[in-house]
C-alpha cells in the first residue's frame, strides 16, 4: 500500500522537504549504517527495514510523520509497507506494517553510508510515485507495472478465453512477459491505457508498447525444460499487490495447474520493482508431487522487435555472470536490450520461439531471479557495450548484498 497524504496547504502544518530537516525531534533518532563490498557505484539501493525494529528505536513513531535523512541532512522519499491493513494496534506499535523503504545512490568507492530516521511535528510530504503496478480489467484484465525506467505487462484469463458468438476479441494463450518502453520518469500505465491501444503503439512523446511476445517467454516468463520441448502455464488466474510505490512496488501472480510432461505444475511469481533498476527482482516457485528435481527455464523472446523493422539481434550467453541477453538494433525506434540474471543457471537452450537460460528446480523452492530492459531512448544505457556492463555490475551486486545495522537508544 502507498502511504500518501495531500500537501492542502501550509497553514495545516505540511511542509516543503526544504524546512522539513528543521522540524524533527532531536532527541528521538534512530542511525542507520549500510555497507557492502564492492568498489563500483551501487545507484538508487534499496534498503529495508523492519518497522519493528524501527518502532524498538522511536516508540510510537507514525508512518507519517518520521523523516529519512542521509548524513547531509537531506529529507530521502520513503515508503512503509502494510503487511496487515485489517490488524488492530491499541497500543499504537506499528503491528500493522512491514518494512521502512527507502534508497541510496552510493558512489563508486563508497563503502558505507549513514542515515538518520527521527521524528517530526509535521506530516510527511507526498513522495514522486517510481514504482506501480496494477489489475487492468478495463483490458481483459492484464496487469502491468512499471518503475521510472521501465514498463512491463502480462496477460490474464479473460484475454486467453475465446470471443463469445457476434463478439469481436483479443484472444492471447500466453504467460510471456511483455515490456513497455517509456522515456519519461512519472508513471504512464493509467495514461496510456486511459488513451487506449492506438496511441500506445505510437511514440507521441512517452514512449510506446513496440515489443512482440505472443506465445513466447516475452522478457523472462518461464517453463518447464524436458531436455527438448518446452512446457508453460496459460494466462495468470488471480493476482495480489503487497506494496505499492512510491520506492518499490511488490506484487504476486499466480497460475492454474498445467502439464509438463505429465507433472502437474502450479506456479507462483512474486515480483519486486524498484525505482531506479532496469531488471525486476521475480522469485518463481513451482509446486508439484514428489521431490524429484526438475529443469526450470527462463526466456526471452527470439523476435522481439516491432513489426517491419528489420531487425540485427546479437544474443549474449554469460555464465559467469549467470546471464542471458539480448542487443536488438532496429530499422527507425532504435535500439533496445532485454536480459535475464538467474544466479543459478547451469546452461542454456533453446526453441522455436525462446532462447532459455536454465536452472535445477524442486518442488515448493524459490528460484530468484532477475529479468527486464532497456531503450536506448531513455535512460543512461545507450550501446550494447553499456548494457552488458550493466548487466555484469547487477549480476555483482546481487552477489553482494547490503547489511544494515542500527543504532540508537530503545525503548
Amino acid at each position: 500500500m502507498r502511504f500518501q497524504f495531500k500537501a492542502i496547504a501550509l497553514s495545516m502544518g505540511l511542509l516543503p522537504l526544504s524546512l522539513l530537516a528543521q522540524t524533527s525531534q532531536a532527541q528521538e533518532k534512530l542511525t542507520v549504517t549500510v555497507t557492502h563490498q564492492l568498489n563500483d557505484a551501487r545507484p538508487s539501493e534499496t534498503i529495508t527495514i523492519p518497522w519493528s525494529q524501527v518502532n524498538n528505536y522511536l516508540p510510537g513513531a507514525l508512518i507519517q510523520r518520521i523523516a529519512v535523512k542521509d548524513k547531509s541532512g537531506k529529507v530521502l522519499p520513503y515508503q512503509v509497507t502494510n503487511v496487515a491493513p485489517q490488524a488492530k494496534d491499541p497500543q499504537g506499535i506499528g503491528i500493522a506494517y512491514g518494512e521502512l523503504i527507502f534508497q541510496h545512490n552510493f558512489a563508486a568507492g563508497e563503502k558505507a553510508a549513514d542515515f538518520t530516521i527521527e521524528k517530526i511535528d509535521t506530516v510527511a510530504p507526498v513522495f514522486d510515485t517510481k514504482a506501480f503496478g496494477r489489475h487492468v480489467p478495463e483490458r481483459l484484465d492484464d496487469f502491468a507495472w512499471e518503475n521510472d525506467k521501465i514498463g512491463h505487462r502480462t496477460y490474464g484469463l479473460a484475454l486467453a478465453a475465446p470471443a463469445p458468438v457476434g463478439v469481436t476479441k483479443e484472444v492471447l494463450v500466453t504467460s510471456g512477459i511483455d515490456i513497455w518502453f517509456k522515456r519519461v520518469p512519472y508513471p504512464i500505465v493509467d495514461r496510456w491505457y486511459n488513451k487506449g491501444h492506438d496511441h500506445y503503439h505510437k511514440d507521441e512523446g512517452e514512449g510506446l508498447d513496440m515489443y512482440n511476445v505472443g506465445k513466447s517467454r516475452g522478457c523472462g516468463g518461464t517453463g518447464i525444460w524436458d531436455g527438448k520441448q518446452l512446457y508453460t502455464s496459460i494466462n495468470y488466474e488471480k493476482w495480489k499487490i503487497l506494496a505499492n510505490g512510491p520506492v518499490r512496488t511488490v506484487f504476486e501472480l499466480s497460475y492454474q495447474s498445467w502439464d509438463a510432461a505429465g507433472v502437474a505444475i502450479t506456479e507462483t511469481k512474486r515480483f519486486t520493482v524498484d525505482a531506479g533498476h532496469y531488471l525486476d527482482k521475480i522469485e518463481n516457485t513451482f509446486h508439484y508431487a514428489g521431490n524429484a528435481a526438475l529443469t526450470a527455464a527462463v526466456g526471452l523472446n527470439k523476435t522481439p522487435s516491432d513489426k517491419g523493422q528489420e531487425p540485427k539481434i546479437t544474443v549474449e550467453k554469460n555464465l559467469k555472470s549467470t546471464s542471458l541477453s539480448q542487443w536488438i538494433q532496429q530499422t527507425t525506434k532504435g535500439a533496445f536490450g532485454t536480459a535475464i540474471i538467474l544466479p543459478t543457471a547451469n546452461e542454456y537452450a533453446e526453441d522455436n520461439l525462446n532462447h532459455l537460460i536454465l536452472a535445477p528446480v524442486t518442488s515448493g523452492k524459490t528460484m530468484t531471479y532477475y529479468a527486464g530492459a532497456n531503450w536506448e531512448r531513455w535512460g543512461d544505457i545507450k550501446t550494447k557495450e553499456e548494457w552488458d556492463a550493466y548487466l555484469s555490475k547487477m549480476a555483482a551486486r546481487y552477489q553482494d548484498p547490503i547489511k544494515v545495522s542500527l543504532s540508537g537508544s530503545k525503548k
